[in-house]
């Protein structure tokens, strides 16, 4: 296969735009029901920009598009594109022959900017290279060629990168999901995929998305988050960060709930880390997102069905098969259907100490929402019996949010105490408590509610002590 044909993509995956000779979309004519009032009243035909001079940043495209062309002509089609930097050796080299030969006057920053431009497009993933590349930005959203927003600090703001055009946009689609053995058309317009680097791509394509192609990717941090960072960014006190430490040693079974984006895997791989080095730990995962440090890790990742709707590899399929696999703990990423049932039957067999996510927006729903995935597993159970199996196997959740400001924190941990005829009692240790807004920033701290868990007698035969004023108790109720 030809390097034009490599980096273009395995081939057309949609209706194209027609082009111009030159490469560049074909402009369309200006319509003329376009008006202009000017300032002393009187209407007349708006001249189109685009027939009168050509604007800065489509001289830039022009050029970008003539550069890459010639680029793409000059280089050795065996070229292997998986070698980055030799081949962006190459096209330096090619690049400066190619700008010096057309006497193309250029600033060095404009010289710099238009050969990383046209480089990304070539072996890295187009304009949104330098946003993948910035350690600040946590999520970039395409929302068609000219919407590209990110979030940074918790705040999603409209960045001022743009793609040439539909076309440009699925070109980067192929580069990403091709190497996974993905395919995405408008028969399949769906599709999860991850880069290199393990950040979480999710691509919707037309007819599905009416803006034309959608790429939502969810970074992966170089550099995993420690419990001191979360204390450090006000996500938890230091009291809650050493009680979660303690809960994880006890080996009680963790679910972190909260809606998405409020930090739930986040905080699932600190409380991860907190797991001995001599357990041996397999993670559950749809795409592959935790961190661990340890060094006795078996990381399962689901599949979806290929082309012709096979070979689909779900995760309950991975939990179950996990039970065989010796696990001393069992972390599942997120649990959101049929495998809720295996999820907690691992936790009431043997288990102790799993931890896994899921969506809810307070404890009490979390609750609610395993009962819901129970059901989906088809099993014909009474409402009694799951209410049983969910009481005994989980002891902790820990709500997550995102709130208005953008910040990140835990807001609720409750403990799982039992039944109680048919309903589960559920009993808070610690509720945020929101004291004011200052500066658009919530001002506010999580605080204990006065309640010693039952399960301390756990913590306790691990040979952990905690203070009895972390819960707001008095040392003689102890």
């Amino acid at each position: 296969m030809g390097l034009l044909r490599r980096i273009e993509g395995s081939g057309p995956i949609g209706p194209r735009p027609s082009l111009s000779p030159t490469g560049a979309p074909a402009a369309e004519p200006p319509s003329a029901a376009t008006t202009d009032h000017g300032a002393g009243g009187s209407a007349g035909p708006r001249v189109s920009v685009a027939s009168s001079r050509t604007s800065p940043d489509n001289r830039t495209r022009d050029l970008k598009t003539r550069v890459r062309g010639k680029l793409i002509a000059d280089l050795d089609p065996n070229t292997d594109l998986s070698k980055t930097i030799e081949v962006r050796q190459k096209i330096k080299s090619l690049f400066d022959q190619i700008v010096e030969s057309e006497n193309i006057v250029l600033t060095r920053s404009e010289r710099d900017r238009l050969f990383e431009e046209v480089s990304a497009d070539i072996v890295g993933f187009g304009p949104i290279e330098p946003l993948l590349q910035d350690a600040a930005i946590s999520e970039v959203m395409v929302n068609g060629p000219d919407q590209i927003y990110i979030e940074q600090k918790g705040r999603i703001v409209l960045s001022d990168v743009r793609f040439d055009n539909d076309d440009h946009v699925r070109r980067i689609i192929d580069r990403i999901v091709s190497p996974l053995g993905r395919h995405v058309d408008e028969s399949s317009p769906i599709c999860d995929a991850r880069l290199p680097d393990g950040s979480r791509v999710n691509i919707v394509l037309p007819p599905i998305s009416l803006i034309g192609p959608c790429i939502t990717i969810r970074k992966f941090s170089k550099t995993p988050l420690t419990i001191d960072d979360l204390v450090r960014f006000g996500s938890m006190t230091p009291e809650i960060a050493e009680f979660l430490r303690a809960c994880v040693l006890a080996r009680l079974n963790t679910v972190v709930s909260g809606g998405t984006g409020s930090g739930k895997t986040t905080l699932l791989n600190v409380l991860s880390s907190f797991i001995p080095d001599d357990e041996r730990i397999v993670t559950v995962e749809d795409a592959a997102e935790l961190q661990l440090r340890q060094d006795h890790v078996v990381r399962l990742e689901a599949r979806p069905p290929n082309i012709e709707g096979k070979g689909a590899v779900t995760i309950r399929d991975l939990v179950i098969n996990c039970l065989r696999m010796r696990p001393d703990r069992i972390v599942v990423g997120e649990c959101r259907g049929r495998e809720a049932l295996d999820m907690l039957q691992a936790m009431n067999t043997g288990h102790d100490g799993s931890l896994t996510t899921g969506h809810a927006n307070t404890p009490r729903d979390m609750l609610a929402r395993l009962e819901t995935m129970v059901l989906m597993a088809g099993m014909d159970l009474p409402v009694t019996a799951i209410r049983q199996q969910v009481s005994s196997a989980v002891d902790l959740i820990v709500q997550q949010a995102r709130l208005r400001d953008g910040s990140r924190r835990i807001t609720q941990i409750s403990e799982v105490q039992g039944m109680e005829g048919d309903i589960i009692i559920l009993q808070d240790i610690f509720v945020f408590e929101q004291e004011g807004i200052e500066g658009g920033k919530i001002v506010g701290r999580i605080k204990p509610v006065g309640v010693r868990p039952k399960f301390m007698p756990k913590i306790e035969d691990a040979g952990i002590r905690i203070p009895a004023t972390v819960f707001g108790v008095a040392d003689r109720f102890f």
